[in-house]
């Protein structure tokens, strides 16, 4: 299996084509534990002070919304995101030169607001998410802010394995990180198998 630099490489040759007088909006797509953290990072290492990294995860509803809404055992779902706000930043990012984003804490499990910032040389904005090629109702209307959009395709055991190891890094017991990666992140990567648009590139 490649690594995720050389999987950075093979994709920064293909967005160092696109256009250069427009900022660039690059979707890294895929179920949870695919890598796109890693491989984002790997990005824009890769592609240098131009870039910019933009988490979806930013957009997580707090837990007190959650449990208003009893979505809290369901985190990590389409529904479990402020869309809204997310759709408004991609907006943004296209018309303003300096943008603070939102960013996730998975050890504290919070959203931290305007914790970066996508300064007027970003030219290059990698948006990494689970749920960016969704089709479904409002997520697939993010498509059209894509300038390339780019899928991870992990096998499901694969997934699985990472899922379980991640909460087990997190403290919780063997069964608990099993209960918890089959209750709630193995639905969601079938989801974004079962109801992916087609990307532009399929890793």
């Amino acid at each position: 299996m490649e690594n995720a630099q050389s999987v950075a490489a093979r994709i920064a040759e293909t967005i160092r084509k696109l256009p250069q007088s427009k900022r660039q909006l690059i979707a890294m797509a895929g179920p949870p534990a695919a890598g796109k953290s890693t491989i984002s990072k790997a990005l824009v290492a890769e592609l240098g002070d131009s870039a910019a990294l933009v988490p979806l995860d930013g957009f997580h509803f707090s837990n007190d919304i959650l449990d208003a809404r009893d979505l809290r055992a369901r985190k990590g779902a389409p529904e479990s995101f402020d869309l809204a706000g997310f759709s408004a930043l991609l907006e943004r990012l296209r018309t303003e030169a300096e943008v603070a984003v939102p960013t996730f804490n998975r050890a504290l499990d919070v959203s931290i607001g305007s914790s970066v910032l996508v300064k007027k040389h970003h030219n290059l904005i990698i948006v990494e998410g689970n749920y960016l090629l969704l089709d479904e109702p409002g997520w697939r209307d993010l498509k059209t802010q894509w300038d390339l959009s780019v899928a991870l395709n992990v096998p499901e055991e694969v997934l699985e394995q990472r899922l379980i190891q991640r909460w087990l890094d997190h403290g919780l017991s063997a069964k608990d990180a099993r209960t918890r990666a089959m209750s709630n992140d193995i639905p969601n990567a079938r989801r974004v198998a079962r109801n992916q648009t087609a990307a532009d590139l399929r890793i």
